[in-house]
């Protein structure tokens, strides 16, 4: 069973930057497509980014298009959300996912417990 532990994340000033983390248990990281998704107060959780299994499909909602980075590292079990120019309405409950398919497409199989960032007006 793949187990996903988030980091990084935190209170940091309107165009700040800040990168999550999320590591994976087990053997099979390697692979699975990853996706960060996100869920601020009182709205749905919304897909943000996502990465194929092996780093060279990326995808990403509009809100974030030019200013988030999803890469992975595969020898480190690791998926990273590198966040730049951020802004109030970013401020939210990140969650790392992991699909149990080569794309990030459909619902993902395993989730995080969620890492909160918060932007500062």
């Amino acid at each position: 069973q793949v187990q996903l532990v988030e980091s990084g994340g935190g209170l940091v000033q309107t165009g700040g930057s800040l990168t999550l983390s999320c590591a994976a248990s087990g053997r099979t990281f390697s692979r699975y497509a990853m996706g960060w998704f996100r869920q601020a107060p009182g709205k749905e959780r919304e897909f943000v980014s996502g990465i194929s299994n092996s780093g060279g499909t990326t995808a990403h909602t509009d809100s974030v298009k030019g200013r988030f980075t999803i890469y992975r590292d595969n020898a480190k079990n690791t998926v990273y959300l590198r966040m730049t120019s951020l802004k109030p309405e970013d401020t939210a409950v990140y969650y790392c996912a992991a699909y149990f398919i080569a794309r990030p497409v459909g619902t993902p199989g395993v989730w995080g417990q969620g890492t909160q960032v918060t932007v500062s007006s």
